[in-house]
């Protein structure tokens, strides 16, 4: 079989999932010297699509070391609005712009990326388990098009996604509390008298408990348009049903194009994202913002680190757990402190009142123009609790 004659075992690096923080961590990794395997089960790099596709203009270009190509940009964001439960709508400044992208054409170029620095790739690559001599991990079982074959690494990086089980393979516990599995179900709409440049985020319990819905507009009245809920409310409806509540009351008429289903882990980072050998990194590590769950900076981020920090101990010839734990270290410096305190605010949000939600809006709307900012409105919120105005200060100085 031609796939299998490219198989070169060993490998430095195997990285398994080809989303942006696999990508990422390959391209890295391999553009240091390493010698790169990249793993994509599905058929084709990008698909399906299961994101909102927003991200902000500054932390990607800095990831990609340059402008974003135009290819990958659906539209430009210069605004974002909250939309309360009564329907207040409230706009909050933003100094950057951010882009919604189209994700099957950013991934599949990321991908390629790091197959230009020397990483191999192989799709239709089914990760079925993993290799262990002494209980470290050293590599992967795959099925390559029916074909089973084993494939060696020095370093193995789960990037599996949400339903990552190379983790759980390696020994590492990675699940997530129910009350932390956002479940989530999105449509692409056409038809929409919407702002271009403006992404809404629409607050009630009545559509949305223990979450919120959103509107990325990806041009040409056309948007990403979804909704997040706390896995502890699905037990009582799915996330279609609550998403059709919403498209009723905002946007009866639009039509449809794309459904997309999928789960984001808004938790703390795994508290074990090494071993020896091993690395988890994404959405697997559950490095989503835990407010936002957005994942793809936070993603990117992680697996620059990752594939820094492996090649590094391919380059020393250690690649204990202690070699690896700098990537622990750069990523709580990085991201992951900041995280741990969405995850405090999180948690207090998810137990306002649609009563609560209008009443900050009103309040914010107080406000003069220019001090409408993110800040000023989680203060407004926490206001009555001085540990979460800590860590709000915390967040933005």
């Amino acid at each position: 079989m031609y796939l299998t004659q490219q198989i070169d075992n060993p490998y430095d690096v195997v990285v398994v999932g080809a989303g942006p923080s696999g990508s990422m961590a390959a391209w890295q990794a391999a553009r240091k010297g390493a010698r790169v395997i990249l793993l994509e089960k599905d058929r084709e790099v990008g698909t399906p699509v299961r994101c909102a596709e927003g991200v902000a203009q500054n932390a990607l270009e800095e990831l990609i070391e340059g402008p974003a190509p135009s290819h990958w940009i659906a539209s430009v964001i210069e605004n974002f609005r909250l939309i309360a439960p009564d329907g207040t709508p409230v706009s909050v400044n933003i100094d950057e712009v951010g882009y919604v992208l189209h994700r099957r054409l950013f991934d599949y170029d990321l991908a390629l990326r790091a197959t230009q620095a020397g990483a191999q790739l192989l799709t239709h690559a089914y990760v079925y388990g993993v290799l262990k001599e002494n209980g470290q991990v050293v590599g992967v079982q795959v099925d390559l098009d029916g074909e089973k074959v084993e494939i060696y690494g020095k370093i193995v990086i789960a990037a599996d996604g949400v339903e990552s089980r190379v983790a759980r393979w390696a020994g590492i516990d990675s699940t997530v509390k129910v009350k932390d599995m956002e479940t989530c179900s999105q449509y692409t709409l056409a038809g929409l008298d919407i702002d271009p440049t403006t992404c809404d985020f629409y607050f009630s319990r009545d559509f949305a408990p223990g979450g919120y819905a959103w509107v990325f507009p990806k041009g040409d009245g056309t948007a990403n348009v979804g909704l997040g809920i706390a896995g502890n409310y699905a037990r009582h409806k799915s996330p279609e049903e609550y998403l059709e509540i919403f498209l009723n009351r905002y946007f009866p008429r639009a039509s449809l194009i794309h459904k997309t289903v999928g789960g984001v882990p808004v938790d703390r980072t795994l508290k074990q994202i090494t071993a020896d050998g091993f690395m988890i990194v994404g959405d697997a590590a559950h490095q989503v913002n835990p407010i936002s769950g957005g994942g793809i900076i936070s993603g990117m981020i992680a697996g620059k680190i990752a594939g820094e920090v492996a090649a590094n101990a391919i380059r020393n010839n250690n690649v204990s757990e202690k070699a690896l734990r700098p990537y622990v270290k750069q990523w709580h410096s990085r991201v992951g402190k900041s995280h741990q305190r969405y995850y405090r605010l999180k948690e207090a949000l998810m137990k306002f009142t649609d009563e609560q939600f209008n009443t900050i809006a009103s309040e914010y709307l107080k406000l003069e123009e220019n001090k409408r900012n993110l800040m000023n409105l989680f203060k407004i919120a926490f206001k009555s609790n001085p540990r979460f105005i800590i860590d709000v200060m915390k967040l933005f100085y």
